[in-house]
């Protein structure tokens, strides 16, 4: 038993690590405009027994307890996303497309397999009876959609908007819609392959587990919402979800195998379905949705870095050569039959011309419950589900491989993608747009304007264009704040954006900046905390009033000299932070560059962590790096990192 628990402890230890890896390669690939996700699948394949063999098919085996936490994490995130409060507007839209894309699929799906049932080598000797069985076991299983493919590229994308609501709406309630019609076909298929009558009665108990699931996801839901309730901590709520979520899966399997042991009967509730319900109830039937919201996001990404990497770890490559013909008809048969379904759905609620064109394309990824269907057949059917399956797989690796970048894609073409933008490129001026015209950002304002910054103004209240003083600084009047205004206030060349306005008016105006032209300085001054973590994720630098005195107070007693230079006390000292856009310097050590004697490099800041400077650290493309020294000689130093 020790034995036994220390080589699962020494694997997820090894996988721990390639996981780490795997997060790197993803935020590599991105730079690609590749999805994080297809990163961290094509780590698992390079890491996979079928290339460096870094994770066996043995650590895949001894690791599916990682599988089924993250499956139960991501069905709760899945469950999130169905807020009908939010998506009451679409829900029209998810119906109709949902069930023409389920009628589709499915059917042609179906057909595609019955038809070539000759050169499938594993159906010609079955009988037409039998193969009527297998073919509506594919067309189920070719309906199923990946949650957790979707999920992770909005979460990536910070997408909203219509489509993308659609999209998730279709998504998650497909996969749900999958689960029962994969049972009705299971029954069905069980019935034919057997030569035994599909009864009555099989209908009852197959209504029976699927209403057993639902309700058992609202107990759930309604113990988590009590967990979210009485239980303080993050990391303590953290462990609860996880402990909840895995719960869930070791009981239904649990419940499974003893019920065929003492019954005679396997009892199937279907623990994606129970995860799903019970997020789904706390979000739309408890006053602990934000709660969750806010812990899901949080657990998300390191979930979806371990659950793509084992994903891709454990896809059978080794099926490909040999099925690879009959997955590319069925992948193009299933790819037809989705566009179908979506543009004849799309057109029935009046959906945008745009999306009805698009909209197939953010629905071809297939992962965890697929997978996990075609494994129940070749468990239930030892004869021809091993050979059933593996033809499946290899489909589900051209879907999942295919299907993120597809759906990237497709978001960014219906003009929802809120990721960051790409800033543009240095002009050698340093420009700053403040927005509000009162005492404290006047007195910006002339600071900045004569530290050699150009500044502009914009106001709402304002209606009159003025000057400030004897300083070329000008008011804007602006009607609202929308692309239009900032496209006039030239805001893609601001090297910093400042929002001196109300939150709601500061965070619109940030999100309109980091979507798109990706400003790399902005700052706020906040009034109320609960906007604190809406500017964090836009990596907005926030001031708050209350408890910017004491840090500065804090500061002038822990180091002087700091606080000095920060208030700007410290006499000729400054401190700055300045992009490396010189390509020269790419690859040089901080010892090594030819900077002012009297200035240091305190801080390189890279990909979000802000990296003490040693003499040993090197320059990368799109460092940022904070200097201090005489006000001149950070000029000239500027200059040269700036090139």
């Amino acid at each position: 038993m020790i034995d036994s628990l220390w080589q699962v402890a020494s694997f997820a230890l090894a996988f721990g690590l390639i996981s780490l890896a795997s997060d790197r390669i993803g935020l590599w690939v991105r730079r690609w405009q590749m999805p994080l996700i297809t990163g961290f699948l094509g780590t698992g394949v390079l890491a996979g027994p079928y290339v460096l063999e870094l994770i066996t098919s043995e650590t895949v085996r001894n690791l599916g307890f990682i599988d089924q936490i993250s499956l139960a994490i991501i069905a709760l995130a899945a469950g999130n996303e169905l807020y009908l409060k939010e998506i009451k507007n679409r829900l029209r839209a998810i119906a109709w497309i949902t069930v023409a894309q389920l009628l589709t699929t499915s059917t042609l799906s179906a057909l595609a397999v019955f038809l070539l049932a000759d050169i499938i080598p594993f159906m010609a000797d079955i009988s037409t009876a039998g193969r009527i069985g297998i073919s509506l076991l594919a067309g189920a299983i070719l309906v199923a959609r990946s949650p957790s493919s979707a999920i992770a590229v909005v979460n990536e994308l910070r997408a909203k908007g219509p489509f993308t609501k659609t999209t998730l709406g279709v998504t998650v309630v497909m996969d749900i819609v999958v689960i029962i019609l994969f049972a009705i076909a299971f029954s069905i298929a069980g019935s034919l392959l057997s030569n035994r009558p599909f009864s009555g009665g099989s209908v009852a108990i197959l209504l029976a587990e699927i209403g057993a699931s639902i309700g058992l996801g609202c107990a759930v839901g309604w113990v988590i919402d009590r967990m979210l309730r009485w239980v303080d901590g993050e990391m303590l709520r953290k462990a609860f979800i996880l402990a909840i979520g895995y719960g869930v899966f070791i009981g239904s399997h649990g419940l499974r195998d003893w019920s065929a042991a003492s019954m005679g009967h396997a009892v199937h509730l279907e623990a994606l379905l129970i995860c799903m319900v019970a997020s789904f109830w706390v979000t739309n039937f408890s006053e602990s949705r934000e709660s969750l919201t806010h812990l899901l996001e949080r657990l998300c990404p390191p979930i979806y870095v371990a659950f793509f990497t084992l994903t891709g770890a454990s896809l059978e490559l080794d099926v490909l050569p040999d099925t690879w013909h009959i997955a590319v008809t069925f992948f193009l048969v299933r790819l037809f039959g989705i566009w179908a379904g979506n543009h004849l759905g799309g057109r029935a609620c009046g959906e945008p011309a745009l999306h009805n064109r698009i909209g197939w394309m953010a629905h071809v990824a297939q992962a965890g419950v697929a997978l996990g269907l075609a494994k129940n057949v070749a468990d239930a059917f030892p004869g021809w589900g091993g050979s059933f399956a593996t033809t499946i797989i290899a489909l589900i690796v051209l879907n999942q491989l295919v299907g993120p970048p597809f759906m990237k894609w497709a978001i960014a073409l219906a003009g929802e993608d809120r990721s960051r933008a790409d800033p543009a490129e240095f002009d050698g001026v340093r420009d700053a747009i403040l927005f509000g015209v009162e005492g404290q950002t006047l007195a910006l304002a002339r600071t900045l304007a004569g530290a050699g910054w150009t500044v502009k103004m914009a106001c709402l209240e304002s209606r009159t264009k003025r000057a400030i003083g004897d300083l070329d600084i000008w008011v804007h009047p602006i009607d609202n704040l929308d692309l239009a205004t900032l496209d006039a206030l030239d805001a893609s060349h601001a090297d910093a954006i400042v929002g001196m306005m109300d939150d709601a008016e500061n965070l619109a105006l940030c999100e309109l900046a980091f979507t798109r032209y990706g400003t790399k300085v902005m700052v706020v001054r906040l009034q109320d905390r609960s906007y604190h973590d809406r500017f964090t994720e836009l990596g907005v630098t926030i001031i708050d009033p209350r408890s910017a005195v004491v840090g500065l107070l804090d500061r002038a007693v822990r180091s002087p000299t700091s606080a000095a230079l920060l208030l700007g006390m410290e006499e000729g000292q400054d401190m700055i932070d300045v992009d490396v856009g010189d390509p020269d310097l790419f690859g040089l050590a901080v010892r090594e560059l030819r900077l002012p004697l009297d200035v240091a490099v305190l801080y390189v800041h890279r990909e979000g962590s802000m990296i003490p400077s040693k003499g040993t650290t090197t320059l990368h493309s799109g460092d940022r790096v904070t200097l201090t020294g005489p006000v001149q000689a950070l000029e000239l130093a500027a200059l040269k990192l700036e090139g």
